[in-house]
């Protein structure tokens, strides 16, 4: 990808946009409240060629980082990123933790409850719902975090 910045520009604007920190410190229960003061909207590390990157919100975090390099081709500033998983046990959880108490509801409902159908119906039907919502959000928060990067960042996305 090709942003419209210079490079100088492009870390100055790191710089102003990101709270210096860890990634693995945003995501536990160290870092509950941002500083004080202007609210960066990323969060994480950067140097001369890299950067690891994720929304600065205590309460939405995503499970998402961009993590990326930049260089100066021909005088044009060429930024390579990817969006992925901070930790693949997050994602996981949120993915697959309501098809888990599906799976677990219905067992009860089978062994002890057997009476109870009705009640086992409308549990299974706020599960399916919990399992595309939980989905959707998490999708949504990567496509608003690229959509974030991008705009700050000045990058033409190739087609």
């Amino acid at each position: 990808m090709e942003s419209k910045l210079s490079i100088a520009e492009f870390r100055a604007r790191l710089k102003n946009n990101t709270e210096i920190g860890s990634l693995k410190i945003k995501f536990s229960h160290l870092r509950i409240f941002p500083r004080f003061g202007e609210l960066k909207p990323f969060y994480g590390l950067f140097d001369d060629k890299s950067f690891r990157l994720t929304i600065n919100s205590a309460t939405s975090p995503t499970c998402f980082i961009i993590k990326g390099s930049y260089k100066n081709v021909d005088n044009r500033l060429k930024v390579n990123y990817t969006i992925e998983p901070n930790s693949k046990i997050q994602l996981f959880w949120v993915k697959y933790s309501p098809v888990v108490a599906i799976i677990a509801i219905n067992l009860f409902f089978v062994l002890f409850a057997r009476g109870l159908r009705r009640a086992s119906t409308i549990v299974n039907l706020f599960l399916l719902i919990t399992i595309f919502y939980s989905r959707w959000k998490e999708e949504r928060r990567r496509k608003k975090l690229e959509k974030k990067f991008l705009r700050i960042f000045e990058i033409k996305r190739d087609c």
